[in-house]
């Protein structure tokens, strides 16, 4: 069949698209609390796929959190349906990992570091009663990836202040922050306090990341209808060259900090590490050592 343009579909507000109600608090039983934002529907499930799936398999508790509803984010699709697409998307590859998805209502590509959506965020982090907090850096090629960075960044003090935001309970206790590695050089470089190993998990995360098949299947916004074969083999193909490119990045990460895993897995079981994720410790919040890194990402005596 030729491939048919569909017309593009106007954007929705937020008060005609509810796209996510907040998941419940989860329950006092000792488990590690997790949240992590990304700035839309497949960031955070990049980033931090593998250690959320290993969480999750611990039974502590994790939350993925998209800042924006990712509404413009394709080549061929836009507003309320690709919106409701994508948490779609989201929830499936959340699913898979076992852990807790929402996304909210903030139109992609328009995400600012407002003081309402700095009091979303802070609500976000206390509702979870977060042991951890993590996020991009804030800088970036995107904006919305540049500014959730920022609200987080806002928020990590806020969430201790109790006549901030008083209608929801301030932490007592300041979560530790943690940065997502990306490869910008300015004003400063991405430096690793921790790696860990998810060859255990990789297939899981590469599994999620399929479900996302819009932004990678499809191409997302930079995608076009050429990208997406019409033969069942080809398709097949395309589907195995996405996941070896995601694996691949997996794998250079094992390889970029190869140093770093050998200071928490010893040099002998870093070298053999296949695929790795790796988190750099904010200057805000809560700042742990080894030891209590160690207890906060409970995956090295296994």
């Amino acid at each position: 069949m030729p491939f048919m343009k569909r017309p593009f579909l106007p954007l929705l507000t937020a008060s005609t698209l509810l796209l996510s109600a907040a998941a419940p608090a989860p329950p006092d039983d000792g488990k590690l609390r997790i949240i992590c934002f990304g700035a839309h529907p497949d960031d955070c499930e990049i980033q931090v796929g593998g250690v959320a799936a290993m969480w999750a398999a611990q039974g502590h508790h994790v939350k993925l959190v998209s800042v924006t509803n990712g509404d413009i984010g394709h080549w061929r699709e836009a507003g309320g349906p690709l919106a409701l697409r994508r948490k779609a998307e989201a929830a499936l590859a959340d699913k898979i990992l076992g852990v807790t998805s929402e996304v909210l209502d903030i139109h992609d590509g328009e995400l600012l570091p407002t003081l309402e959506n700095r009091r979303l965020i802070t609500r976000l982090i206390r509702e979870w009663k977060a042991d951890v907090v993590i996020a991009p850096r804030p800088n970036d090629y995107h904006p919305d990836h540049r500014y959730t960075g920022v609200l987080v960044q806002d928020s990590a003090y806020m969430v201790t202040v109790p006549f901030f935001c008083p209608d929801v309970p301030y932490l007592k206790h300041n979560p530790v922050f943690l940065y997502n590695p990306d490869s910008f050089q300015k004003p400063n470089p991405f430096q690793p306090d921790i790696a860990i190993a998810i060859d255990s998990v990789i297939q899981k995360k590469l599994d999620a990341l399929d479900a996302l098949e819009s932004q990678f299947y499809e191409g997302g916004a930079n995608g076009y209808p050429e990208l997406i074969p019409t033969d069942p083999a080809q398709q097949q193909e395309r589907h195995r060259q996405i996941r070896a490119g995601f694996e691949k990045r997996a794998q250079d990460l094992a390889r970029r900090f190869r140093s770093k895993l050998a200071e928490f897995y010893g040099p002998d079981k870093a070298a053999a590490i296949q695929c790795a994720e790796a988190f750099e410790i904010c200057e805000y919040g809560r700042h742990p050592d080894q030891e209590q890194l160690k207890k906060l990402f409970p995956f090295f005596e296994q």
